[in-house]
């Protein structure tokens, strides 16, 4: 039976159920599979890290190229609710997943006993599975509570984050990590209504907010949501923050010649990430340019089109 266990504390274990609930079925695809696999597993790993588990598509990959009964495949996700989606009937003894965010891979490898990893894969964009579960807010075309946090048990929701933030803290976030240049509008009629003791707490409250302050873009095809949102998300999870930690430490949680491979899906992500591997002296870049999905992936997984992809090798 795979084990769910905490690396911040140790009396914390999770035990998937399959009995009591029985496995939910991932609707999430795995973004860039083949880039995936050949790039982590082209200097033959032992011990490989899927830092982002979600669905395990990427995982359940990779531990095929482990040598027969050996190696080790670890998972780390902040989404508790990734051990329903793990199917503890069919699972490889070689997989171990943890509930935590991938800032803690070495805490994971400690709880197995393993010194360093020798390839770790960051895919850090938000699973299908997210967007389709309506009680997190994830998904502006369903309603629900406006949450947006990876793990509901900690941190504040985004409605509560709306709710007590001045007006030009939130016109700065909404503007900085969503790019959106009607942020001040935006962040005056939220605070407009929380004046009028009608606040922010839906998913349609802040979409009816966005069309209202939004333009339509002449260029693509865009909800007038989707930055406002995305701004949000990564305020509440500080998510920028944790990247460009991992991004910072990495290379003392890999082995010689280990290898990160980091898929990212809007700008600022993939600025951190291009950053870091050009800064930091201990990496030798492999790709000089982000990989991007094949025209095929996009037709078939459209999710996937924006997604870039860097890889760099511990020199």
């Amino acid at each position: 039976m795979i084990i769910w266990k905490s690396p911040f504390t140790a009396a914390k274990v999770f035990r998937v159920s399959t009995e009591s609930q029985g496995v939910v079925e991932t609707v999430h695809v795995p973004v860039m599979p083949d880039e995936v696999v050949h790039w982590m597993t082209e200097h033959a790993p032992r011990v490989m890290v899927d830092g982002t588990y979600g669905g395990g598509g990427h995982s359940s990959l990779l531990i095929k190229k482990l040598p027969p009964g050996e190696g080790f495949m670890i998972g780390l996700d902040r989404d508790p609710a990734v051990s329903e989606r793990v199917d503890t009937e069919s699972h490889d003894p070689r997989l171990t997943v943890f509930l935590g965010s991938y800032e803690r891979i070495p805490k994971a490898l400690e709880a197995l006993e393993i010194p360093k990893a020798d390839a770790i894969l960051l895919d850090v964009g938000l699973s299908s599975d997210q967007l389709a579960d309506a009680n997190r807010g994830f998904s502006f075309t369903v309603d629900g509570p406006l949450d947006l946090r990876f793990d509901p048990e900690f941190g504040d929701p985004a409605s509560d984050w709306l709710a007590w933030k001045k007006e030009d803290e939130i016109a700065n976030a909404i503007y900085q990590y969503g790019e959106e240049r009607c942020s001040r509008r935006i962040a005056k009629e939220i605070v407009t209504r929380r004046r009028k003791e009608n606040p922010v707490k839906t998913v349609n409250d802040l979409v009816e907010i966005c069309r209202r302050c939004v333009p339509p873009s002449k260029n693509h095809n865009i909800h007038p949501a989707t930055r406002t949102f995305q701004a949000l998300r990564i305020v509440v999870n500080d998510e920028l923050g944790i990247m460009e930690r991992t991004l910072k430490a990495a290379p003392e949680w890999l082995a010689p010649a280990g290898r990160l491979v980091v898929i990212s899906f809007h700008s600022l992500e993939d600025r951190i990430v291009k950053n870091a591997f050009r800064d930091d002296e201990r990496w030798n870049i492999l790709t000089k340019k982000p990989l991007r999905p094949t025209d095929d992936e996009v037709r078939m997984n459209p999710r996937s089109r924006s997604a870039k992809m860097r890889v760099a090798e511990l020199a």
